[in-house]
């Protein structure tokens, strides 16, 4: 077994910081958004001023898909890079995306950030349903999916010639070297959690039967080792699915974030060009393209069963990508790779997750958090070079305690145990609170509140765990949304809580197609407004 000391690990967390802070870009970068004004909004918002000719390249699309439901992650990947190759050739005179990457002259990112963020309620609702516009507690109020791209940067230069596919609201900071020659058509990234297969004790130990699996088969020394995706199945059902296969060698729960060269990309689209062509139907990677490639056909047949899918579907449909993976691999898809691989994180890798209003007020707090390693990779991801200021600041009377103030102009008060960003106030006495661009001539927060684009000429009070947010519209009016940190907002979706004059549904469904950029401009005019009133 490799052993791997601390100072080893360190020295890997140290690189991968080092080189997110240097702010490597993909050659490509498509944003997928729900509507034309996110995508207006984050062309703009990721731009980058530097350009080698066309390149890097910042596109957004919109999924304008017919089927109510959706395309699926699948279908909607495939989707949003032929939008993408159409907006290229036709605003950059003729670029064309698709033999680029064929050439391996280029590598792209496709970042997925459409869903309501039930879970993260109230906090999208004041970004008008921009839920990777959230913006985090930190130095330049950085919103979720801009941490996101600096993180995932670090993988570009491994990557020509394929398609990255990532999650718009989870960073993590792999554990091993990021720095890898692709081997396989198809690979995912997983964190594999040793150098040998679990036993059933750890199995269940790690909790690998409530993930999304990657298993990673034993190779034979000549060939790469091929690796096949399981879903939620206890150790038992696991191994005598991939038996067929051949051994488990080593296991890791999923990330999903993937990629793909330029000819399974190319081949995917022909495969599917009817349902493309359509808009219709919806297909996820995990469960429509990875598993009937990589399973035994009665195992997935068992594990679509559980999702509720008849055997004839399945079936029908994994003789479909059965037949598709066999003809890529004869004409051209064998090139001396392999199909679908692993790509291993680490299994101490760091994972921030902002999807989730727990998870968000978590991982900012960690920032405060002296006494965890991670705190210390976090303030160096985010170039902070001081740690938490205690004491009263020369231009201010406001004493601070273990907190941090990001751009914030405030003049007395006191904060303990908090972190605040673009915050404007006369008077402030926080405690364990988080404050993201707000203004108030007085504020005051408890323990574990959250304050979010609350403006007001008046004092705003956010007792111990409440959440306050402000929905402003596009004439510039604001509706103020409460909740509380122990309410699930995928639970409470429709439910009215805490006095709100609407549920968290009925606000997502006004503020659909709303013109975000043009809110935000009004945003920063409101600030400008109520901070001149204040000083």
């Amino acid at each position: 077994m490799t052993t791997t000391t601390s100072d080893d690990k360190n020295a890997r967390f140290e690189a991968a910081v080092d080189a997110m802070a240097e702010q490597q870009y993909y050659d490509v970068t498509i944003v997928c958004t729900t509507d034309d004004h996110q995508a207006e909004f984050w062309m703009s918002k990721l731009d980058v001023a530097e350009k080698d000719g066309n390149f890097p390249m910042v596109i957004a699309v919109s999924e304008d898909w017919v089927d109510p439901s959706g395309a699926g992650n699948g279908l909607g990947t495939l989707y949003a890079w032929q939008k993408a190759c159409a907006y290229a050739k036709n605003k950059y005179g003729g670029v064309d995306l698709d033999s680029l990457l064929a050439e391996g002259a280029i590598s792209a990112a496709l970042y997925h950030t459409a869903g309501k963020g039930t879970r993260l309620a109230p906090l999208p609702a004041s970004e008008n349903n921009n839920k990777p516009g959230v913006k985090l507690p930190f130095p330049s109020t950085l919103t979720v999916l801009q941490a996101v791209v600096r993180q995932t940067g670090i993988y570009a230069s491994s990557r020509k010639g394929r398609l990255s596919v990532y999650w718009g609201d989870q960073v993590f900071l792999p554990s091993v070297d990021f720095i890898y020659k692709p081997t396989h058509h198809i690979d995912i990234m997983c964190s594999l959690l040793g150098d040998t297969a679990p036993t059933a004790e750890e199995w269940q130990a790690q909790g690998l039967d409530k993930y999304g699996v990657i298993a990673v088969l034993k190779g034979d020394g000549q060939k790469t080792p091929e690796a096949a995706q399981v879903e939620k199945v206890s150790h038992e059902t696991a191994t005598k699915m991939l038996q067929q296969l051949g051994t488990i060698g080593q296991v890791g729960p999923s990330l999903g974030s993937f990629s793909v060269s330029a000819a399974m990309l190319k081949g995917l689209c022909e495969e599917f060009a009817t349902e493309l062509g359509a808009k219709q139907a919806k297909f996820d990677t995990d469960p429509h393209f990875w598993m009937p490639m990589t399973l035994p056909e009665d195992s997935y047949v068992y594990l679509m069963s559980q999702k509720g899918v008849d055997e004839g579907t399945s079936k029908s449909h994994y003789a479909r990508m059965k037949a598709f993976s066999s003809q890529f691999l004869k004409s051209g898809g064998n090139n001396g790779m392999g199909l679908f691989g692993a790509v291993d994180v680490g299994k101490d890798a760091c994972w921030w997750d902002y999807g989730q209003l727990k998870l968000y007020s978590k991982n900012s707090l960690l920032l405060l958090d002296d006494a965890n390693p991670e705190s210390k990779l976090l303030r160096k991801f985010l170039n902070i070079k001081d740690q938490p200021q205690s004491g009263v600041l020369a231009s201010s009377n406001v004493m601070y305690e273990h907190s941090y103030a990001f751009d914030c102009n405030i003049a007395d008060g006191k904060a303990k145990n908090s972190l605040l960003s673009h915050v404007t106030a006369e008077e402030l006495y926080v405690e364990g609170a988080i404050l993201v661009n707000c203004v108030a001539p007085k504020i005051t927060a408890g323990k574990g509140s959250i304050l979010y684009n609350i403006m007001s000429e008046k004092e705003i009070v956010a007792e111990p765990g409440q959440v306050m947010v402000a929905v402003t519209n596009e004439s510039g009016s604001m509706m103020e949304i409460k909740s509380r940190m122990d309410i699930d907002g995928g639970k409470a979706w429709k439910e009215v809580v805490e006095g709100n004059p609407m549920s968290f549904e009925q606000v997502w469904k006004n503020n659909k197609n709303a013109n975000i950029t043009k809110i935000e401009m009004e945003r920063k005019h409101l600030f400008t407004l109520m901070t001149e009133k204040i000083f």
